[in-house]
């Protein structure tokens, strides 16, 4: 799939054979065999994979995923995506990506800082500040990330926290990271508004999926851009108020009860229900492949902003283009996450702290330039907004390619 979208995208800008070749596999790839003393005395050994797809425009960027499913494949195409994501926000680093097939839920904690550790060893010659910075993904937080800062800082003989980004805050980590996916989500909602000369405090807003990028993302565009959060969902079902919901009360009762199904005065309603409800703006932010041929044509949102990672197919795509929903995909849509980690990164390597009024600024200045350049780019070509963002970051990294050269 990886491949079939990267061609769509070389087609339309004619890239010679040359780059394309270089630009269909990954420069690197990495396994690593890892062996880890368990609980009860006996050893195990796990597979781990760091892929590097390509570093024409600065180190090598992408997360770590502990998951039973990871596999070569899957590291690749994430590594490539990658590729694409940094370039689409313009930001100066590559794509990688990184993962162990591993159940994390079934290890201690001690398990998991040994296998993190090992994995950190076994890959320690291919990473660093200025060839590959990891970060989180699937599984991994803050706490895996500074075991590796700390394994690599013992391999190198000094402290090097710019090795790796989404650290804790106490830990050389950055500011407003926690929240910066459903901020850059808020962002090209608020962008797309103005290009389609809509008012920010008149949008209402449906959310699918109410985790971590999602409330956050309610949080924002409620209270900082006045926008009126009419549904919500979780795994176990949605709730929807046509006045509006409490976004904090809503927040209050999952905690509380385990979902937002319990909030008091609302009308329940399916997950499925939720996205062809009568809204302005329409944020999936849970799982893959929710909106497909069968209710993209019932989608009545004028903007989709893909806090999710592909929760929209090809079919639905064209669906969507041809009735003139705005759609921002996820490439654009959820890269707030990877560009303060970049922001990270430049605070280690400068050994200062940001403020987070200054990281929000940049953030806001980078993914609004980040959605222009794309929406523009859409127009030009005639195509849907998720082709124009490939193909925006397919020209910039071969023209990187070819602007330096290959050498020896």
């Amino acid at each position: 799939m990886a491949l079939e979208q990267f061609n769509k995208a070389a087609d339309l800008i004619n890239l010679e054979d040359d780059i394309r070749q270089i630009l269909s596999v990954p420069q690197r790839e990495v396994h690593v065999a890892l062996p880890v003393k368990m609980d009860n005395g006996k050893v195990k050994v796990f597979v781990g994979y760091r892929v590097q797809h390509n570093n024409a425009r600065g180190p090598f960027k992408g997360g770590i995923r502990y998951h039973p499913n990871v596999s070569i494949d899957e590291v690749k195409a994430l590594a490539m995506w990658m590729t694409w994501k940094t370039a689409v926000v313009d930001i100066p680093l590559g794509g990688a990506k990184g993962g162990i097939a591993v159940d994390p839920k079934a290890l201690s904690q001690g398990e998991l800082e040994r296998l993190t550790r090992r994995y950190a060893y076994a890959i320690s010659k291919f990473i660093g500040p200025y060839e590959d910075v990891p970060a989180p993904d699937v599984y991994t937080g803050p706490q895996h990330m500074a075991w590796i800062m700390d394994t690599y800082s013992a391999l190198t003989g000094h402290l090097e926290p710019s090795v790796i980004t989404g650290k804790p805050v106490e830990t050389y980590g950055s500011l407003g990271r926690n929240d910066s996916t459903s901020r850059g989500v808020a962002i090209t909602v608020a962008e797309a508004a103005r290009r389609l000369n809509l008012k920010t405090n008149q949008l209402t807003v449906a959310i699918q999926g109410f985790g971590n990028v999602g409330s956050n993302a309610a949080l924002i565009m409620a209270k900082e851009y006045g926008m009126k959060i009419v549904a919500v969902s979780d795994s176990k079902g949605g709730i929807y108020v046509k006045s509006g919901i409490n976004v904090d009360k809503a927040l209050e009762v999952k905690e509380k009860t385990g979902s937002v199904v319990n909030y008091e005065g609302a009308q329940k309603i399916s997950n499925e229900e939720l996205l062809t409800l009568d809204v302005d703006v329409l944020i999936p932010a849970a799982l893959e492949q929710v909106i497909t041929d069968r209710n993209a044509g019932s989608i009545k949102a004028k903007i989709i902003s893909e806090g999710a990672n592909g929760p929209t197919t090809p079919e639905a795509d064209r669906i969507l283009y041809e009735k003139g929903t705005l759609v921002v995909p996820d490439i654009l849509a959820n890269s707030g996450g990877v560009t303060v980690s970049y922001f990270e990164w430049v605070q280690n390597l400068e050994r200062r702290q940001w403020t987070l009024e200054e990281v929000n600024a940049e953030l806001d200045k980078k993914i609004r330039k980040a959605f222009n350049d794309v929406y523009d780019t859409s127009k030009q070509l005639k195509v849907d907004m998720r082709t124009a963002a490939l193909t925006l970051a397919v020209k910039r990294v071969s023209d990187a390619i070819r602007i330096r050269g290959i050498w020896p």
